[in-house]
């Protein structure tokens, strides 16, 4: 079955028992989103909001709650975009195996984009200020459209073939926008759009953009599938909806999606920005207010009977990581045929997705000893040109010859088996002064920080202790203690609060040619940890373990692995919070002979963490009690 719109996916759900109708009155500020939260860390059903607190429309969450529902919602058409994706990597399948291939042309026909003149979404207008206003977490600027569907054509070769269409958040109210006239548009500057809005710019035009909520399944799929640039996202919609996507024409400077719920028509001010923000973003810290284009909006369509869909953003897991899943599912074999020698590749979401990015490589060119990574830096170089790949903060890259065995989807076993062989000598490889993901704030400035590749090829040349014998030495005096095992190889050591290192006086030193932060140097921004690595020599038994990790909270962070990825990797930036025992720089090259050492603090530039209200969270208790509508779901 597939559906022509999101009523008919409601329905379906519905009735296999995998949806569940709240009709006591819910408010769209806080309390839908904490239901939505706890509901998909529950693994529960989708949830119908039928009575929204001074609003009309219904909203629905958790769609894509779990992955056997998301199979579920594209069963009959998940394995066409399987083999289309196949296929247009590698022509030559269809000649090696071609009962697989028998129905490509029919999906290839339902991926060209149906031109009609008018809709469903047409049949009324309304206002923003009458739209579900929801708020998900305390320190949010004002109400967001969190499943938006953005669409935008190239100026230089407008139509639909070329078109974009991403998922890029959409403020409503709050901050400076003048209500029911404009909405904030916050997009990451390496997606479709910002192309289309610097041809704009560079036209001296305005760039037309239409904003889409709900409608088919599929729509929101494509939206945040990483496709080539250049190639349109309703493409994909069209084979995973199983029938050519209807846009409408001539009814506002760019197509419509007809069977959406929603619809804001309008276009990019050249001559405006505004702050959009705080929001509560995916790697579990507020993104903060800055500068982002404005869209105004001139009609707000909405079809008969609309549902607002939504999700709720916070620190992995929620429910976009299904999304990630989805993407790794359908596009996971091509790997190995997009980038030569590359395996495998695993954006980590535990750990904020781009931060830590897993890659299993190959090293074929080199057959004499000693093995050591060569054609490995090659293949992570490619790795880091790759679309959304390219904003990997910490690449760890290993060769599959040393393990027939390893699966970059078993980061613990990833780690480990990097750890026991990489030489920090020789293995550490920056890219410094880089772009990084707008959301992470552990760089110098927007937008700004440092890579990492750590890469490791050859025998095991250390074994990695799982517990601490003896006295590691640890510097007390200088705050430090409570030394744990995080996994194998791994020590988690408390420091002192980061303070008193010279940060928050460089961080207030502002003037006019200096509009962001000065950046800091590295001694600067962890002057106690610099000295933590400076007191130990070789000799130390805390060299045993090859990677320690310098937290504000040891027993948090070494309680699971996703305590340990989340703080370690959304916490530092490379070559700010990298040091090493026994370090040294040769030929330009940084490396150390004893442990690696991270910088995982909080530091007064970082972006405070999110946090539930406690309010929220009793009324949302009240609904799970005895008789309510989420009794025996949480």
């Amino acid at each position: 079955m597939t559906y022509r719109s999101l009523r008919e996916c409601v329905d379906d759900l519905a009735s296999i028992g995998q949806l569940v109708r709240i009709e006591q009155p819910i408010d769209a500020r806080l309390e839908a989103a904490e239901i939505q939260r706890r509901v998909f860390r529950a693994g529960g059903p989708a949830v119908y909001f039928a009575n929204v607190r001074g609003c009309a429309f219904p909203m629905v969450s958790n769609l894509f709650g779990t992955m056997d529902r998301v199979r579920y919602l594209f069963r009959d058409t998940i394995e066409a975009v399987r083999r289309l994706a196949e296929l247009q990597v590698d022509p030559a399948d269809l000649l090696r195996r071609p009962r697989f291939y028998l129905n490509a042309p029919w999906h290839a026909w339902h991926s060209r984009p149906r031109k009609v003149r008018s809709g469903p979404v047409l049949a009324n207008t309304t206002t923003i200020d009458r739209l579900p206003q929801l708020v998900s977490w305390p320190d949010d600027g004002g109400a967001y459209v969190t499943l938006p569907q953005v669409y935008t054509e190239d100026p230089d070769q407008p139509g639909l073939a070329r078109s974009n269409l991403g998922m890029y958040r959409v403020q409503l109210s709050g901050g400076q926008y003048r209500l029911n006239e404009e909405v904030g548009l916050h997009y990451q500057i390496h997606r479709g759009i910002a192309v289309h809005h610097a041809a704009a710019l560079r036209r001296g035009e305005r760039l037309p953009v239409n904003v889409f909520i709900g409608g088919p399944p599929a729509m929101s799929v494509a939206a945040v599938m990483p496709l080539p640039e250049g190639v349109s996202e309703l493409a994909l919609a069209g084979v995973l909806g199983g029938r050519r996507a209807p846009m409408i024409v001539g009814r506002s400077e760019l197509p419509i999606a007809a069977e959406a719920d929603f619809c804001l028509t309008g276009w990019l001010d050249p001559e405006r920005l505004l702050p959009e923000g705080p929001f509560g973003d995916h790697l579990g810290y507020y993104s903060l207010a800055h500068e982002f284009p404005v869209m105004r909006v001139e009609r707000v369509y909405h079809r008969d009977r609309a549902i607002w869909p939504f999700t709720v953003v916070g620190r992995p897991p929620q429910e976009d990581t299904n999304f990630a899943r989805l993407i790794h599912e359908l596009t996971g074999p091509a790997i190995p045929k997009t980038i030569p020698g590359v395996r495998a590749v695993h954006a980590v979401d535990a750990a904020g997705v781009h931060p830590l990015l897993l890659a299993l490589g190959s090293e074929r060119y080199v057959p004499y000893e000693p093995r050591q990574p060569r054609e490995l830096l090659t293949q992570a170089n490619a790795i880091l040109g790759q679309g959304q790949l390219s904003l990997a903060k910490y690449l760890w890259i290993a060769a599959e010859e040393d393990n027939a065995e390893l699966d970059v989807q078993d980061v613990a076993g990833f780690l480990a088996h990097v750890l026991a062989r990489i030489d920090f000598g020789r293995d550490l490889h920056f890219q410094t002064h880089t772009t990084i993901d707008t959301l992470d704030y552990s760089g110098p400035g927007l937008n700004q920080g440092s890579k990492l590749v750590l890469a490791a090829a050859g025998p095991v040349v250390r074994e990695l202790p799982r517990a601490i014998e003896g006295d590691l030495g640890l510097p007390e005096s200088l705050g430090f203690g409570d030394a744990r095992v995080g996994i194998p190889g791994v020590l988690v050591v408390r420091g002192p609060k980061f303070a008193g290192e010279r940060v928050e006086e460089a961080n207030t030193c502002l003037d006019a040619t200096h509009p962001h932060p000065q950046p800091l140097s590295q001694r600067e921004r962890g002057a106690s940890v610099a000295r933590f690595a400076e007191s130990f020599d070789l000799s130390g038994p805390i060299n045993r373990f090859p990677l320690v990790i310098v937290v504000d909270d040891s027993e948090f962070a070494s309680r699971s692995l996703d305590n340990l990825l989340w703080t370690t990797f959304t916490r530092s930036d490379p070559a700010s919070d990298v040091y090493g025992i026994s370090s040294f720089t040769e030929n330009k090259h940084w490396g150390c002979r004893g442990s690696l050492v991270i910088d995982a603090r909080i530091k007064p530039h970082h972006a405070p963490p999110l946090v539930e209200d406690p309010e929220i969270t009793r009324r949302v208790d009240a609904l799970a009690a005895s008789g309510g509508p989420l009794h025996g779901i949480l």
